[in-house]
């Protein structure tokens, strides 16, 4: 320990207790982002919160772990509550995924050489594929439709357009704002268009299984 150190044992440097890294940088961006947000420098941070510009800047970069009567100054000099330094720290980051509007990727499967326009929703899932989200789009009525089988769960959601959608011996209509699903191995597939362009989300749920074209 070193002689800055020895003068407040509670704020130690991250290399003396290496478990304390990840709440030191979290602390650190925490209270970055409030204070730019205020529009504050480093140096007024400091003189409100009664800490160094050098401590200040060092709970900045996370490299030191903050006594408990440093973080209620500084949560005081910000106007913010403890809570509010914590209140993410447990969050998990996850692997969200945001595909913006129109931006789906185009791709072929089976049903493409017949009209259809396939656009996948989410990718990259993994070795093992649970699920494929696609927005599909029909609008040649002279169209030949293929029957479709596959393992798992399909469901579809109807976004525009009128067609008659065959599963099994059964055929269902399927306008705008209506929901079908069906288990994939019957075959199924659009029997008739009614009312053209016609767009739809299919979600095909695989479970454990890897999928096979729709």
């Amino acid at each position: 320990m070193t002689k800055q150190q020895a003068g407040n044992p509670a704020e130690t440097s991250r290399d003396d207790d290496s478990q304390m890294v990840s709440v030191e940088h979290f602390i650190g961006k925490v209270v970055r982002e409030n204070r730019t947000n205020q529009g504050l420098t480093i140096a007024e941070l400091a003189e409100q919160s009664g800490l160094s510009r050098g401590m200040v800047s060092k709970i900045e970069n996370g490299q030191v772990s903050t006594s408990l009567d440093s973080m209620v100054n500084i949560a005081r000099a910000l106007g913010i509550s403890m809570s509010t330094l914590f209140r993410n720290f447990e969050g998990r980051e996850g692997n969200a995924q945001h595909v913006k509007a129109g931006k789906g990727m185009e791709v072929v499967r089976r049903g493409t050489t017949k009209g259809h326009t396939y656009h996948l929703l989410a990718y990259d899932q993994g070795p093992v594929k649970l699920f494929e989200p696609f927005l599909i789009t029909m609008d040649d009525e002279a169209e030949i439709f293929p029957t479709f089988e596959h393992p798992g769960t399909e469901f579809i959601y109807m976004l525009q357009g009128k067609m008659e959608y065959r599963h099994g011996s059964r055929s269902y209509l399927l306008q705008p704002g209506d929901s079908f699903t069906f288990r994939g191995s019957v075959p199924h597939g659009p029997e008739r268009l009614i009312k053209l362009p016609i767009r739809f989300i299919t979600i095909i749920m695989y479970g454990q299984t890897q999928g096979g074209d729709t």
